[in-house]
């Protein structure tokens, strides 16, 4: 198995930067779309939470807003807890 540094990393001066490599995915939850945006980090303040994702609305606006999201070591990991959790609560927009 070949493993090499992707080229993005070298723009990273200083880990402080938090550069990182952005994925989009669109999801349908009750007719409506939500994007979500998975962050890909070089230099991970936790190693564990290498990955971000983030949808772009909030679900439970009525009750107590919340913008779905999760955290993994994968991309995989971090974009199914965000799937997950935008079918969590209902949009009520």
């Amino acid at each position: 198995m070949l493993f090499y540094m992707q080229e993005w990393t070298f723009a990273q001066t200083n880990p402080s930067e938090e550069l990182a490599l952005m994925h989009h995915f669109s999801v349908k939850s009750g007719g409506l779309e939500f994007v979500i945006t998975v962050r890909e980090y070089h230099t991970p303040r936790d190693p564990a939470m290498k990955f971000f994702a983030e949808a772009d609305r909030q679900t439970n606006q009525k009750t107590v807003p919340y913008t779905p999201c999760g955290w993994g070591r994968t991309l995989l990991e971090a974009l199914s807890e965000c799937v997950n959790a935008v079918h969590r609560f209902p949009y009520e927009g």
